[in-house]
This record gives C-alpha cells, sequence and structure tokens, in this order.
C-alpha cells in the first residue's frame, strides 16, 4: 500500500519560520530542522568529548530531523503567538498532537515503531527513559541555539528587527545553565556573524 508520509516531509521546504519578522534571508522548516540536527549532534559530541558525558548523537540529530514535523499540517506558530496565554499554548499542543498521530497513520505499519517517539507519540504508560530524556534537552538547547544562530546572521546583515531576539534568546540559553552551550558559543557561534571575505582571511 502506498503512503504519502514522505510526500508530506519533504513539504516542510515550503512552510516558512519568522513569519512575523521582516528576513534579510527567509528560512524554511526543513532548513530549520537541518540545522538543529547539525546541532543537537555537535552538543552532544562536545557532552561526550569535553565534558565525559555518554550522549547518543545520532539519535539527537534523527529526533532534530523530524522534531518540526507536524508543522508541515499546523505551519509554523510564531512563539508570542503560540505562548499568549496557557489556554492558547494548551490549545495549539492539542493540535500539535492531532498533527502527529495523522503524520504516524500515514508511515508504513512496518515502520511505525520505529517513527513513533520521533514524532512525539509515547506510551503514557512507559515513560522516556534517563538517556531519552537528556537528548531532549540538547534538543531544545540545540533549537534555541539555532534560533539565535538566525539572529546573529540577520543582525550581522544590519537587520534590527532581530536584536531584541537576540538578546532575549541569549538570555534563555543562558538559563539553561549547559555546559556544551556555552562551549559552543565560545569556540564554534562566532563565525556566524562573519562575512565569506572574513572567513577566508581566517582560513590563511
Amino acid at each position: 500500500m502506498e503512503s504519502d508520509f514522505f510526500a508530506y516531509m519533504y513539504r516542510l521546504k515550503y512552510i516558512e519560520r519568522w513569519s512575523l519578522m521582516r528576513n534579510t534571508t527567509k528560512e524554511s522548516v526543513a532548513e530549520h530542522s537541518f540545522h538543529v540536527g547539525l546541532l543537537a549532534h555537535m552538543l552532544c559530541e562536545i557532552g561526550n568529548a569535553i565534558f565525559g558525558r555518554s550522549l547518543n548523537a545520532d539519535r539527537a540529530a534523527a529526533m532534530a530531523l523530524f522534531h518540526d514535523a507536524t508543522e508541515v499540517f499546523t505551519g509554523d506558530i510564531p512563539t508570542p503567538v503560540k505562548h499568549h496565554n496557557p489556554k492558547m499554548l494548551a490549545s495549539f499542543r492539542e493540535i500539535e498532537a492531532m498533527a502527529a498521530e495523522r503524520l504516524h497513520s500515514m508511515v508504513p505499519q512496518p515502520l511505525r515503531g520505529a517513527y513513533a517517539s520521533l514524532l512525539g507519540i509515547h506510551d503514557s504508560s512507559s515513560p522516556p527513559s534517563e538517556s531519552e530524556q537528556e537528548l531532549h534537552a540538547m534538543l531544545k538547547a540545540a533549537d534555541l541555539l539555532d534560533a539565535y544562530l538566525k539572529c546573529v546572521s540577520e543582525v550581522a546583515s544590519g537587520n534590527r528587527e532581530f536584536a531584541v531576539a537576540k538578546m532575549e534568546i541569549e538570555q534563555k540559553l543562558a538559563q539553561l545553565a549547559m555546559p556544551e552551550v556555552d562551549w559552543f558559543l565560545d569556540r564554534l557561534a562566532p563565525g556566524l556573524g562573519r562575512t565569506l571575505d572574513e572567513l577566508s582571511r581566517d582560513d590563511d
């Protein structure tokens, strides 16, 4: 039996993020998911190599690829709208859960077990393991970090529209108190604010 699962997943490239803000460079949910995958993998490897943790970086990257999959049905709801009040957030979470169920129903039956947790569907009688919770924390950090890097890029392009968002996200990242995030910000993030010519000079 044919499945439309990937037909929908590929349409994430048509869903735009930051819809309430003026962008110098538009970003799709597909691009964002790729970036979060890179970041989640890197944060886990930083945790393992620098801070002696045992995180499954490959699993974190897979989780990241699907973390916003439901937006193919819901669209990207801007944070100020989604978090306007608890009732609105609860309604959105309910819609999100229904979208996840719809997507999961499209996965071919033999594969559904592998994709359930990736789409955010969990058995209430079997809560996520401690290792899975750690990966979710890394995923959340990577998601926030990608938003920060988007702001850095926009501000570096002269777009003041993202200046306040950049400061607010900086504060949220600091509140995470995650050494992996701090290590990334100190050593890997600065290049995102440089032009190609500046990056090329650094390589010489």
